[in-house]
């Protein structure tokens, strides 16, 4: 379960506004562009509904914690614009050079690959796919918690390893898979063949989000009565030891204290889930330079 939150600070141009483009690239807006324009673009992107598209297997939805009423003011509402328009720029910079790879986000559950791929998704204008929707789809809608009980673990692990070589057929997609897909190597040979980028969130903001919102629909950490935010703690950081030299595997890791760190913010759930978009884009940039021997930019 996932609490319900905003999803993408992407802008689209509506009413009055006018882009201008700049001699180096960058993107402007005229004066014509009225602050209850921005208000409003900022409030509807924020809120969107959770949709399936069943087309391409997959469900949107997010894992954030809404806006604070503070957005709305003008040093905030500059901030997430300007962010926008960063995600905006820098998805135009990398794009090209992806030649269609998919990419991978990677990470504990609760860590917003779900938020954070769907932002990308959108910027880069490619299709977002969850790899566990693939597992429920193909066994009749039966989700994932039910798989464990029914079956186990392991049959869902097969069912996983499955679903990612089936994506890894494709192309020009952003793929949130489940916490535990790096640690069988298969996995790693179909997620090789796209671009993989690992969400870094500390084990205890991992804890309070999951706890606060319940266990119920996460298998490993279902538990009885008893304290949720020790519980899902320690069973958390066990899973994360168990796992961390595998997400160490991606080609680019994205960490939150780090963001937190550059951007001033004591607490990375303080973050908006567009600066950790904006991050997981530029290592992805750093990735394809170095891939390049940064001759392609």
């Amino acid at each position: 379960m996932e609490a319900k939150v905003a999803q993408s600070l992407l802008l689209s141009p509506t009413g009055s506004e006018k882009i201008v483009r700049g001699p180096s690239g960058s993107v402007r807006f005229s004066r014509r562009f009225r602050e209850q324009d921005r208000i409003h673009l900022l409030v509807s992107a924020q809120c969107q509904p959770k949709t399936s598209l069943s087309n391409r297997r997959k469900t949107v939805s997010c894992s954030y914690k809404n806006f604070p009423a503070s957005i709305l003011e003008s040093g905030g509402l500059q901030a997430s614009f300007d962010d926008a328009l960063i995600l905006k720029n820098k998805s135009q910079e990398i794009e090209p050079h992806l030649n269609g790879r998919c990419i991978y986000l990677v990470g504990m559950m609760g860590s917003g690959k779900t938020t954070v791929g769907k932002i990308l998704s959108q910027v880069i204008g490619y299709s977002f796919s969850d790899s566990d929707t693939w597992v429920e789809e193909d066994l009749g809608g039966t989700s994932v918690s039910e798989v464990f009980k029914l079956y186990g673990e392991g049959f869902f692990r097969e069912k996983e390893t499955e679903a990612l070589r089936k994506l890894s057929l494709m192309h020009r997609l952003v793929i949130s898979t489940g916490g535990g897909a790096v640690v069988r190597p298969i996995n790693w040979k179909y997620m090789q063949k796209g671009i993989s980028v690992w969400l870094d969130v500390p084990v205890e903001a991992l804890a309070h989000r999951i706890s606060a919102v319940g266990t119920g629909s996460r298998p490993l950490l279902n538990h009885d009565s008893g304290d949720a935010y020790k519980k899902t703690y320690t069973r958390l950081s066990t899973l994360l030891e168990e796992r961390i030299e595998a997400y160490a595997n991606a080609n680019a890791r994205v960490s939150v204290e780090d963001i937190a760190a550059k951007l001033g913010h004591r607490d990375v759930c303080n973050l908006t889930p567009a600066a950790i978009a904006i991050e997981a884009l530029e290592k992805i940039e750093g990735f394809l330079k170095e891939e390049n021997g940064n001759f392609a930019f």
